[in-house]
């Protein structure tokens, strides 16, 4: 991948972007993952107003410390970029006790809870969003987004650009080392910190980005037929995970109505 020349041609599409759309800049969500770290550095090079936000949620202290020292990196490098943290943990855990049932009637209450986390977060960042009339700014890549669809709709889903959602994982792993993004940005593994307990996002799906990614180039032109060992597992992980999330990838359907009905 030609790092430099990506990396420009991302910087000059957010600036046209929010420059059309007559805004001071963009708001991200600044996780401690390698995600959030490109995009907000993208964002903070267009020299337009950027405001990170940490948003722990019940959050494990070297992610929480991994995302401050990322902004704390940007806010001196660009005097463009201000930082601010939410602890998002006090409001959760009111919603928490609000919502709360019990786990044998509803097993699914643990990935409720989680994708309302990141459903606070979106709430959060639209609120300072419009506060200092700026635009979210996703940070979803192609395999989460388009592939898998490993993000929560209306969570970290709901966003008003998308910057990065054409690079794969490891593409955005090449930028942030293009980047000069600090070490332990770099090398964070997967996670989406969703959860009480630590799971990287290999755990939870089962396979890696680049096994995902291989699937991901070759699907629709191939079946399982063609696959055998790993790359056929991966495959059924892949297509399983891509046809449950049609919900998330494809545009919200409308029920059309005939013409001739409206006379």
């Amino acid at each position: 991948m030609q790092t430099q020349k990506v990396i420009d041609h991302i910087v000059n599409w957010l600036k046209d972007y929010a420059t059309n759309a007559k805004v001071k800049g963009y708001v991200i969500g600044v996780s401690g993952g390698v995600d959030s770290g490109v995009v907000s550095t993208l964002a903070a090079m267009t020299g337009m107003k950027t405001l990170l936000i940490g948003m722990p949620i019940r959050q494990k202290a070297d992610q929480v410390d991994r995302a401050q020292d990322h902004m704390n990196d940007l806010k001196s490098r660009f005097p463009n970029v201000e930082t601010i943290s939410v602890n998002l943990t006090p409001a959760f855990e009111e919603i928490y006790k609000t919502f709360h049932v019990h786990d044998e009637v509803y097993p699914n209450e643990n990935l409720t809870f989680a994708n309302t986390r990141a459903r606070l977060r979106m709430l959060t960042l639209y609120y300072y969003g419009q506060l200092n009339g700026l635009l979210v700014c996703g940070t979803g890549n192609k395999v989460e987004d388009f592939g898998i669809g490993f993000y929560t709709k209306y969570g970290d889903g709901g966003v008003d650009v998308s910057p990065i959602a054409d690079l794969y994982k490891t593409e955005v792993y090449e930028l942030a080392k293009g980047l000069n993004l600090i070490k332990s940005i770099q090398e964070a593994i997967p996670t989406d910190g969703l959860w009480d307990t630590e799971r990287t996002d290999e755990q939870q799906i089962g396979a890696t980005y680049p096994e995902l990614e291989k699937i991901q180039k070759e699907y629709g032109t191939k079946t399982a037929d063609d696959y055998k060992g790993r790359d056929k597992e991966v495959f059924l992980i892949f297509d399983r995970m891509h046809k449950a999330a049609k919900h998330k990838i494809d545009p919200i359907p409308v029920c059309d109505i005939p013409e001739e009905w409206r006379a």
